[in-house]
């Protein structure tokens, strides 16, 4: 495993251009350890855009970003290896089971055990009496757990989450909400994308409301979140 670590994530002036469409300009922040930082704002907002950008999947047109002395032009692999990220796409082999799943991901990531890997992650998804069914006969929260297993397998210090809440009901939203903040207590970065206000209420650490690809504003530790978000949203350009 890689010995790369950090213990925060910095953007300085990040834009990213499709063409002629500015889908991020000049975003900047800072997080750290221990701490959940919300992206919010309306679709088209920039929310996937950026997180694309923290996982090293998009480059940007201009800014940087850097995971406490590392940049990710120069680090590379060794950088992604401390990253992890749920995105809409959850990435899992309906065909195999959940324990086949994990224990794929946890070799691709060099577990000494990869069974042992997947076996500690279905005990935390709380789906160990439902390891060897394949993920087709899971239902949608079902498949959110494992995938969010799967995104933390390798123990990455950067979790990158981009709507997880979608398609969940009650009881997967909370257990979701309680592996977050067990991450956080855990030293984790989570940076998570989310429309989802009520379930973002009293988890996030900080949020950046953007819009049309720009930063509105940022708050630190955000309380009555749906009438701060309408406040700062509602400010004309």
């Amino acid at each position: 495993m890689t010995n790369v670590d950090f213990d925060e994530v910095s953007a300085e002036d990040v834009s990213r251009h499709f063409g002629r469409r500015k889908a991020l300009s000049r975003i900047s922040f800072q997080t750290g350890t221990g701490s959940i930082l919300g992206l919010l704002g309306p679709n088209g907002a920039g929310k996937s855009t950026m997180i694309a950008v923290l996982a090293t999947l998009l480059r940007p047109s201009s800014g940087d970003v850097r995971y406490g002395t590392h940049a990710a032009s120069a680090t590379g692999a060794d950088l992604r290896a401390r990253i992890g990220i749920l995105g809409h796409d959850l990435f899992l082999y309906p065909e195999l089971t959940a324990r086949e799943n994990l224990a794929f991901f946890a070799g691709l990531y060099g577990a000494a055990s990869a069974r042992a890997a997947a076996d500690a992650a279905l005990d935390r998804a709380g789906l160990a009496d439902r390891g060897d069914d394949p993920i087709s006969s899971f239902s949608r929260g079902m498949r959110q757990r494992v995938a969010l297993e799967r995104s933390l397998i390798h123990g990455p210090r950067l979790v990158l989450l981009d709507e997880p809440f979608t398609g969940l009901d009650d009881a997967s939203a909370a257990a979701l909400v309680a592996r977050l903040r067990g991450l956080r207590n855990e030293g984790a970065i989570v940076v998570l994308a989310t429309h989802d206000l009520d379930l973002a209420e009293g988890l996030l650490d900080s949020a950046l409301f953007l819009r049309d690809g720009r930063m509105v504003d940022a708050v630190a530790r955000p309380d009555a979140l749906r009438s701060t978000y309408r406040s700062i949203m509602g400010r004309t350009s």
